[in-house]
């Protein structure tokens, strides 16, 4: 039983990871939403009206974002919008790598040192895959010149 659990324990983390990197991208949406959903909800909008401001900021943000990054032609404004959707995604990372590392070893020095590198990690994983989105968007644009 003590190795089945160290076994689930490891599948845990690894699907943990893979819900990180691969929600990386929505973690300024997800933040926005969130702040006016609390917003909505103590202005005394209850419930159903903090879900309905909340997942519509939160919409918003994405979309806003995606079409900036694919109108947007200066290379310096479209690193800066990356960087505004990549930077609470290393946050996350950040938070998200501590909270393991907490669990499995008792360096608080370490757990910092893997933190980091857990943020690193997340923080390049968002920028390929928003660099990706902008790619994607990118590709056929060009093709006919005259």
């Amino acid at each position: 039983m003590i190795i089945l659990g160290m076994f689930l324990c490891i599948a845990a983390i690894g699907i943990l990871c893979w819900l990180l990197f691969t929600l990386a991208i929505f973690a300024l949406p997800l933040f926005v939403g969130v702040s006016a959903g609390t917003w909505a909800f103590n202005t005394g909008a209850g419930w159903p009206g903090a879900i309905l401001v909340g997942s519509l900021a939160a919409g918003l943000t994405l979309g806003v974002g995606q079409i900036l990054l694919g109108v947007v032609r200066p290379i310096w404004a479209k690193l800066a919008i990356t960087l505004v959707f990549i930077a609470p995604a290393i946050v996350a990372g950040y938070h998200a790598s501590h909270g393991i590392a907490k669990h499995m070893m008792p360096s608080e020095i370490w757990q910092i040192v893997f933190s980091v590198i857990g943020a690193v990690a997340v923080g390049v994983t968002a920028y390929l895959r928003v660099a990706g989105m902008t790619a994607a968007d990118q590709s056929g644009r060009d093709v006919v010149r005259a």
